[in-house]
């Protein structure tokens, strides 16, 4: 018996930048600590991103633009040779496969430690960050972090653009601008960790600055089509403060459109939010929306398809999402014919590394046929 194929908008082409995608469904970049110390993607990544293939679009886990931007041991980055040549391995075989893909770029900031970097984390104010940090020994307090002086924040722009050229040497189709989640580009945006009082520091206008000139330096190194922005309006994980969501994003998305990039990509969106329909109004391109699930929560039945469907609805273009892809490589085609999905196994095995909890979650091909009893 096969399920009746499910009508949504979820399933129709679109069109992103210089992309044709053959759905609206994203698969969410995804940390998960399967690269090695160094930061080159290891074989196991290139099974697990094939295997998601036929998602419309894969943005790939978050990489270090620079050695100093390393948040957590063993995460991918994109800034050595050998950096480049693994990821050109995981990108040949997703378009082997037939997929497209984005690398999502991010610098953490004050998120990261000495004991895994080997460097100091730098900020914009040495704000330390008020939780502990995972590093290669366990959980330790976390350094307070460097003020990064003008001329080293012109360099990190600089490495934000050397990364994204990286990139699409690597293969990818784009890169994903990560100032989201309380990294570096974040911290410059929140009053709570941007105690500056120079050109990126204090009104709003400054503090967008430094997050407007490294999308400007990466679209013109690569063009704005083939650029994303993600964003987390009023997101407080890694202990952020904004202070004036309502007056940033507004003033930030309004710069970012004059930029041109392919699109924004809003974290756990809701469109019952008056902000996410004010910046939807605000932004002229491909919106990206990732569904509020529930920080923590175990993951709905649907994977997250009637939210998004709801997103749609709403005025968003794509849908992202994350642990549905994490726990179904054929998420697509299990949501077209209304399959039900595989759970997510033991949290404790996303972050740990190995095969488990990462590349042994079964496809509808490999579920046992079932057999007509035998009669007696």
């Amino acid at each position: 018996m096969t399920n009746a194929p499910v009508e949504s908008r979820l399933f129709e082409p679109a069109r992103l930048g210089t992309l044709d995608l053959p759905n609206r469904l994203v698969m969410a970049p995804m940390t998960r600590n399967r690269a090695t110390a160094d930061g080159v993607p290891l074989p196991m990544m290139v099974t697990h991103y094939a295997q998601r293939a036929s998602a419309g679009l894969i943005i790939a886990e978050a990489s270090s633009p620079n050695a100093v931007g390393q948040t957590y041991p063993n995460i991918t980055a994109i800034h050595t040779e050998a950096q480049v040549a693994g990821w050109r391995r995981v990108t040949e075989a997703v378009h082997t496969a037939g997929g497209r893909m984005f690398l999502q770029l991010q610098h953490g900031g004050r998120v990261g430690h000495p004991d895994t970097s080997g460097l100091t984390p730098v900020a914009p104010s040495p704000v330390p960050l008020p939780e502990t940090v995972f590093t290669p020994s366990g959980h330790q307090d976390a350094a307070v972090p460097r003020e990064l002086t003008v001329e080293e924040i012109r360099s990190t722009v600089a490495d934000f653009a050397a990364a994204t050229r990286n990139a699409v040497d690597a293969g990818f189709a784009g890169v994903e601008v990560h100032a989201a989640n309380g990294y570096l580009l974040h911290q410059f945006l929140a009053q709570g960790t941007n105690h500056r009082t120079d050109a990126y520091g204090g009104p709003v206008a400054h503090r967008i600055r430094f997050v407007v000139e490294v999308v400007r330096a990466v679209a013109a190194a690569i063009g704005p089509e083939r650029v994303g922005v993600r964003l987390s309006p009023g997101v407080s994980v890694n202990g952020i403060e904004e202070g004036d969501t309502e007056q940033i994003y507004p003033a930030l998305v309004t710069a970012l459109a004059e930029i041109g990039p392919a699109y924004l990509h809003l974290v756990f969106a809701d469109p019952a939010q008056p902000l996410f329909r004010q910046l939807r109004k605000l932004w002229p391109n491909t919106l990206v929306a990732n569904p509020m699930l529930g920080w923590g929560e175990p993951l709905p039945a649907d994977g997250g398809r009637l939210k998004g469907e709801q997103l749609l609805a709403a005025g968003a273009d794509l849908i992202s999402l994350g642990r549905a892809f994490l726990a179904n490589p054929d998420l697509v085609e299990r949501l077209r014919t209304g399959a039900p999905l595989n759970p997510v196994q033991d949290h404790g095995l996303m972050y740990v590394g190995g095969e488990a909890g990462y590349n042994d979650y079964p496809t509808l091909a490999d579920a046992p046929v079932p057999t007509a009893p035998t009669s007696r």
